[in-house]
């Protein structure tokens, strides 16, 4: 674990490496292990050696509704008409008259575009995904690591911590 990699073939930054960690606790929740680190903090005992860790990774997916054609024409035009805002903007810097024709026209050209990949997107989906979600990555355990060479000092430590994890090395 010396040499942690992230995306295949990258290593991790320096910053977020431990030479040689070893494991302090394990919590259910991120405020446990973010407690624990606080009160070494409040001991004085140097958190830069200190890594807390997520584990046990759960992708969730939360359905926000029903997805529509209307809701799929609705959203289209609405980031059609962003875009071309944008792009009439920049146009109009350029230009020396007419600066409000060219931010319509630029709106409703991105709102007819982007309708219409959108619809056809949509119609190429053939019903097998009618629902819009929000997603996101959670960790089950937080494990709060520290470097091996102040392990035994944080140990010491944390056992004074009121409600502390008992000790899995004993």
């Amino acid at each position: 674990m010396s040499s942690p990699t992230g995306p295949p073939g990258r290593p991790v930054p320096h910053a977020m490496r431990l030479e040689f960690p070893q494991s302090l606790a394990v919590y259910d929740d991120y405020a446990q292990a973010q407690k624990t680190v606080d009160f070494l903090s409040d001991e004085h005992f140097p958190v830069e050696n200190c890594m807390i860790v997520g584990t046990d990774l759960k992708r969730i997916e939360r359905i926000t509704g029903r997805l529509t054609t209307g809701r799929v024409a609705a959203g289209a035009a609405a980031s059609g008409a962003w875009f071309g805002l944008f792009i009439g903007v920049v146009l109009s810097l350029f230009s020396t008259e007419g600066t409000l024709g060219i931010i319509v026209s630029t709106m409703l050209f991105g709102i007819a575009f982007f309708v219409i990949w959108g619809l056809l997107g949509y119609a190429m989906t053939r019903g097998q995904r009618d629902f819009q979600s929000v997603t996101s990555v959670v960790a089950t355990r937080y494990e709060v690591l520290v470097e091996h060479k102040v392990a035994a000092q944080a140990r010491e430590i944390l056992a004074r911590l009121p409600g502390a994890l008992p000790n899995p090395f004993e």
